[in-house]
């Protein structure tokens, strides 16, 4: 498959189309050319021939385009000869135009195959960028696992707007997960900016709702009138999981019970559109698992449009001896769902709370597991 990719991409950045197309494209000239030298039709000939040219430089890339010039001119020269036209000033300006249309084909090509070659390689820096800021994640916290996987779509072109990052903060184990509406390079300024803002704001805001806003109105002066971040905060404390959820995908529980979607009590606007969110508690025991996740996970569909079953396929694949191993296998049960390459990108974040530290501080309305902290 990399091997398949990269002579694609050599293809691409050359200018050149994939040889069946430009030899079905030629016999096409060759076809139309042959009808032409056959009938008394060859008055529209030209115009017919000029048509590959202009094919070739629209899809087929700048060597393709010169192929379908050469065959074109040679083409009308041979289908003149069989006609056994005199030379005159009409027919003399039919072959102008074949070659005026067939050198504006070969600029345009070249052109094409320019900007295309500069696109790749600025999103080729991009796609590094955010390899940077997704690095991946294999480490002991005090008493919490943490492993994390990104997966890209195959398009090479694609770059994705997730975004996550852990701190060891004096407040315990911070994590954050977002997602940047859309796709393409400024998605990657946006991810840096929400990246960068979270790690100097979680070293010194102790409420993790005051982390939220905070980073909210910091990365709102750059967001554009209809961008916004969706985010998900958790802190790990003693025996507990503290969450503020801004419009983010919930989290994915797993225990000695069945999975459980940790939703938030009430929805909270993304970051960069004013969010004022609420926190919610867990109690966490020694072995249970969270799941961070963005939609990319949920809205990978089948063929017959059915997103991906979390809740049904998420317990068995995360049930794992060693996290990676189990990130692992659930993007293995993605894929054999989707059947196909996915079409978003993916970003996982599993934790396990590996040792006991005993029962946290109790909760008010620890019979529901959760405390809000503003409505």
């Amino acid at each position: 498959m990399a091997v398949q990719v990269d002579r694609r991409r050599r293809r691409q950045d050359s200018g050149s189309g994939p040889p069946h197309a430009t030899g079905a494209l030629c016999a096409v000239l060759c076809l139309c050319t042959a009808l032409a030298a056959l009938t008394d039709a060859w008055r529209p000939a030209v115009a017919v021939l000029l048509i590959g040219p202009v094919l070739a430089c629209a899809w087929l890339g700048v060597r393709a385009t010169v192929v379908a010039v050469v065959w074109s001119v040679a083409l009308a020269v041979a289908a003149g000869a069989v006609r056994r036209h005199v030379a005159s000033p009409p027919l003399g300006v039919e072959y102008l135009v074949l070659l005026a249309g067939s050198c504006t084909a070969i600029q345009v090509a070249h052109r094409t195959a320019a900007r295309a070659a500069a696109l790749a390689r600025v999103t080729e820096i991009a796609r590094v960028a955010q390899g940077a800021l997704l690095r991946p994640v294999s480490v002991r916290v005090g008493d919490v696992d943490v492993s994390t996987r990104h997966h890209c779509p195959t398009a090479p072109e694609t770059v994705g707007g997730d975004v996550y990052d852990i701190a060891e903060t004096p407040y315990g184990l911070r994590v954050f997960i977002g997602d940047v509406r859309g796709h393409g390079l400024d998605v990657v300024r946006t991810t840096a900016a929400v990246a960068g803002g979270f790690r100097d704001l979680a070293y010194v805001t102790p409420h993790l709702t005051d982390l939220a806003e905070q980073l909210d109105a910091r990365i709102a002066l750059d967001l554009g009138p209809e961008d916004f971040v969706t985010g998900l905060f958790a802190e790990f404390a003693p025996g507990e999981l503290r969450l503020v959820n801004c419009g983010h995908p919930p989290p994915l529980r797993l225990g000695s019970g069945r999975p459980e979607l940790l939703e938030p009590v009430q929805p909270a606007r993304p970051l960069g559109l004013g969010a004022c969110p609420g926190q919610r508690r867990y109690w966490l025991q020694q072995g249970d698992r969270v799941l961070f996740y963005t939609d990319g996970l949920t809205e990978a569909r089948d063929a017959s449009g059915v997103d991906f079953p979390l809740l049904q396929r998420g317990g068995d694949a995360l049930g794992g001896l060693f996290l990676g191993d189990a990130l692992d296998a659930l993007y293995e049960a993605l894929t054999e769902h989707t059947g196909a390459p996915i079409r978003d990108d993916v970003a996982l974040v599993l934790c396990e709370r590996s040792v006991s530290q005993g029962p946290g501080p109790a909760l008010p309305g620890a019979a529901q597991g959760d405390q809000l902290r503003r409505a």
